[in-house]
């Protein structure tokens, strides 16, 4: 276990002194700053000249800060694939893992470490785009989802399904060819997951299925639409699909399949790293 820290410990600091997750921790900031400067000239105008109802208010409110977690939805999606694709593939190709794996150290505690590394990094990128984007809201206009802590927990979760595949495409496929997988499988999954919405609404349970299917290769848009959904309203529930929310509810078999597959992958991703020749 010392190990594993150790590494995760090495792999932190590695991350930290890289242009691409520096920028992607700045582009966030960025986006942070543009939202909450949007969010007060809104509920400034909202207060001046919105609805007298402070629910209904509330309603707009709730709309605009899911429109920005859909945005920071694949701003973590992007870092977690293209932040990773070479955090195996990329030392194997460079020679730099034959010099860590030469001495007395498991390979399955060298990529656990770099695993933890990774991880860490990118939880504390999705609870910060989250948790900004909700901290901001409930600062500027008094208002906060009551299912925040729920919402913050499924975006942490989210970020961790493309690193666990991005672990597995590392230890058999280039850097580049491993970010195309995550950014492949994605969007099919995106796709499946807009044709399982369609196929609810216009009542074909064939394209629901197919939608479902597609989803299964990578759960990361399912798990976005259940933190769409845990952050919502009741009201804004009953209103029905948007672009932001979903018509169908991933259930909860489909959060626990989502731990599977990072289970799953990461295990995959032990095995092959300890049977490939360096």
């Amino acid at each position: 276990m010392g190990a594993i820290r150790l590494i995760a410990a090495l792999t932190l600091r590695e991350v930290s002194r890289r242009r691409l997750v520096l920028a992607a921790f700045g582009l966030g900031a960025a986006f942070l700053l543009l939202f909450g400067l949007g969010m007060a000239l809104v509920h400034r105008e909202l207060t001046r000249f919105g609805p007298p109802d402070p629910r209904a208010r509330e309603e707009a409110v709730g709309f605009l800060m899911l429109a920005a977690l859909y945005v920071a939805n694949f701003l973590i999606i992007m870092a977690a694939v293209i932040g990773t694709a070479d955090a195996i593939a990329g030392e194997i190709a460079s020679g730099v893992i034959q010099a860590v794996a030469a001495r007395p150290v498991a390979r399955s505690q060298i990529l656990l470490g770099k695993f933890l590394g990774h991880a860490l990094w990118l939880l504390l990128y999705a609870l910060g785009l989250g948790g900004g984007i909700m901290g901001l809201t409930a600062l500027i206009t008094g208002w906060i989802p009551s299912g925040w802590a729920r919402g913050l927990a499924l975006l942490a979760l989210e970020a961790l399904v493309p690193l666990s595949l991005s672990f597995w495409g590392g230890t058999w496929l280039s850097s580049l060819a491993n970010g195309a997988l995550g950014l492949g499988l994605y969007g099919v999954a995106f796709v499946g997951g807009w044709m399982e919405q369609v196929g609810s609404l216009i009542g074909q349970p064939v394209v629901m299925d197919l939608g479902i299917l597609a989803s299964l290769l990578m759960p990361a848009e399912a798990i976005w639409r259940r933190t769409a959904y845990e952050l919502q309203s009741p009201l804004a529930r009953l209103a029905g699909f948007n672009p932001f929310t979903a018509a169908t509810i991933p259930s909860d078999r489909m959060l626990l399949y989502a731990v599977l597959y990072i289970v799953f992958f990461l295990a995959l991703a032990v095995y092959q790293f300890e049977r490939r020749d360096l």
